[in-house]
């Protein structure tokens, strides 16, 4: 009797241990606060992922410090799959500024989901119709004009410190909310925001905001009589705001291919489509290598300009709060 006991037991310990994969829910952690793009994104990503994976997705948004508060309790939580993380261009941008103190080695990256250049909209009521416009303002009243952003040591903030290189002098007005930041710009109490299109589409859809260039090789799409940066003669033209989904690089790797599998079947459905369309986002499907060669990469790019415009004691001190 004894022996079979011991038998069934060896049989069955190594069995036990090999956990089915996912077993239980998979918390996603929205790294923003609600009503921004991040939000909007993880909770997209979670509802057509849960019936792919077969497991609840619950969202839980915990912002703070450009998204490092939600990446530290990624890291945090234990490592087996059963934690994904939001984890977006902006972020990475503040690492490089020294705001946060992660870099992308400590991730592993099971999808790239959606990717697109930045541009600076002002309001229906603006006097400025073109890009010319705000350039010839600001030259002639330095500081005058406030631009609402996601914060300092962000792709808002090096492109703002660029412009004024080149004697086009903008004040950087954060915002740690999106709501807040986007409000700001559609009221009137500041001149513009530095922002994606898909954050901002309701209000474009509506009329309340309108582009005036965009920071890219070439004009966007679906605003094909807004300037590119380069036309214009600006080298700022590298700094696209992605976003992805991201787990503790020290997930194990089959769990990581399960979770980069079930993303690109997220990419492929039609209502994936449809948002990303709606959101000026989509983007193809990469690899976990690939989307961590693009983070790595952008990493270094927003390092070299960080040693060209560095970010103040101040500055990291008002993002960190």
């Amino acid at each position: 009797m004894l022996t079979a006991v011991l038998s069934g037991a060896i049989l069955t310990g190594p069995l036990c241990a090999q956990e089915t994969y996912p077993s239980r829910p998979i918390d996603v952690i929205v790294t923003f606060g609600p009503g921004g793009g991040a939000d909007l994104m993880g909770r997209k990503f979670a509802q057509f992922a849960e019936p792919i994976l077969g497991v609840a997705m619950p969202v839980a948004n915990i912002s703070g410090a450009s998204g490092n508060a939600g990446l530290t309790r990624l890291l945090t939580d234990a490592a087996d799959g059963h934690s994904v993380a939001t984890l977006i261009a902006l972020s990475v941008s503040a690492w490089a500024a020294g705001i946060g103190n992660h870099n992308p080695d400590e991730f592993a990256f099971v999808g790239m989901m959606q990717s697109s250049p930045s541009m600076l909209f002002v309001n229906k009521d603006s006097p400025f119709k073109t890009y010319k416009d705000v350039e010839e303002y600001a030259k002639a009243n330095p500081g005058k004009l406030r631009c609402a952003t996601s914060g300092y040591g962000t792709m808002d903030d090096i492109t703002l410190k660029y412009l004024g290189t080149k004697g086009i002098s903008i004040k950087n007005v954060p915002f740690g909310k999106p709501a807040e930041r986007y409000a700001s710009a559609v009221g009137g109490h500041t001149d513009m925001i530095y922002e994606e299109p898909g954050d901002v589409a309701q209000f474009l859809k509506s009329g309340d905001l309108r582009p005036i260039i965009v920071f890219d090789e070439a004009r966007h799409d679906a605003f094909k009589d807004v300037e590119s940066s380069k036309e214009l003669g600006l080298e700022i033209n590298d700094l696209p705001n992605f976003r992805t989904i991201a787990v503790a690089a020290s997930t194990p790797a089959d769990r990581v291919a399960t979770l980069a599998a079930a993303t690109e079947k997220v990419l492929a459905t039609p209502e994936w489509k449809e948002f990303c369309e709606s959101t000026y986002t989509c983007t193809p499907a990469k690899s976990p290598e690939e989307t961590k060669m693009i983070v790595k990469k952008f990493y270094e790019t927003v390092r070299g300009y960080l040693e060209k415009f560095p970010t103040t004691a101040e500055e990291k001190a008002s993002t960190k709060k």
